[in-house]
């Protein structure tokens, strides 16, 4: 699959640390971009992108996979304590709910 910059994920936000805007893209963790204002951050970044996505092609490297491109399974497992589970548990046995749909309504904020 060949690596498309447009679909990497963005993020510009203002760094009060360094009094202007800072670009990242949260596949390549390592690159930053600072502008004084959000359009340039952005421009900035994305740029950056490219060169990295080029001179990763021309060295024959793999291009991290846009996150956007992943396929989800909706299955993650997560460890808790003994007594954690148990009270969700009973939480869930409470409302008269699977304990999957008690912990999925409450990362999604339901």
């Amino acid at each position: 699959m060949t690596a498309h910059a447009d679909h990497y994920t963005y993020r510009v936000r203002w760094s009060a640390e360094d009094e202007c805007f800072v670009g990242t893209v949260a596949e390549f963790p390592s690159l930053s971009w600072v502008a004084d204002d959000q359009i340039a951050a952005f421009g900035g970044i994305r740029a950056l992108v490219c060169d990295v996505l080029e001179d990763m092609a021309q060295s024959g490297e793999t291009a991290p996979q846009a996150l956007a491109d992943k396929e989800y399974s909706g299955k993650f497992m997560v460890r808790i304590p003994p007594e954690v589970h148990r009270q969700l548990a009973l939480e869930a046995a409470e409302q008269h709910v699977s304990l999957n749909r008690l912990i999925g309504s409450r990362l999604v904020g339901s």
